[in-house]
């Protein structure tokens, strides 16, 4: 079986699940807004959302930490559900919950930055587009400033 006390199965092991469940919700929640700031291009919400997802996500890796280290358990979630089968029976429902939640957060976050890979690609090629036209712009004036066209095989005025 487990020395895990009855108590801490009881009062405080719920406790923990619903702390990660409602910091999983926080980290959504986050990312939903993140996922609006990146269709409107509103790269100042954007800053100040980084720094509170870092803030949220260590949140969640305490969370997690402190589950793991109560119980004994390696990062599987399968070993999570595993013992909250066989020990803590009542605790599986919250555990599913942060499952689904988890794998939620996870869909939006590839999400988010399959848009920002989009964004930065588009990006990329007007850079590209605007670099080409600023090189050849400065084939079309010479360095003493006078235009400096290219001549074809023809000669205006001549005969």
């Amino acid at each position: 079986m487990t020395n895990i006390s009855s108590e801490y199965l009881a009062t405080e092991l719920p406790s923990q699940l619903n702390k990660e469940g409602e910091a999983l919700r926080t980290f959504i929640t986050l990312l939903e807004t993140e996922q609006q700031a990146l269709v409107t291009q509103d790269s100042e919400q954007l800053i100040t959302l980084a720094e509170s997802k870092t803030q949220a996500a260590n949140k969640l890796s305490e969370l997690s930490n402190i589950r793991r280290q109560k119980l004994n358990l390696n990062s599987s979630e399968s070993n999570t559900a595993t013992w909250l089968t066989q020990h803590a029976p009542a605790c599986s429902k919250a555990w599913n919950d942060i499952v689904e939640l988890a794998t939620r957060a996870h869909h939006l976050n590839q999400i988010n930055g399959e848009v920002i890979q989009l964004r930065l690609r588009s990006n990329q090629k007007a850079l590209s587009v605007l670099l080409s036209a600023a090189q050849n712009a400065t084939s079309i004036y010479g360095r003493d400033g006078q235009p400096n066209l290219p001549v074809s095989g023809r000669t205006l005025g001549n005969v």
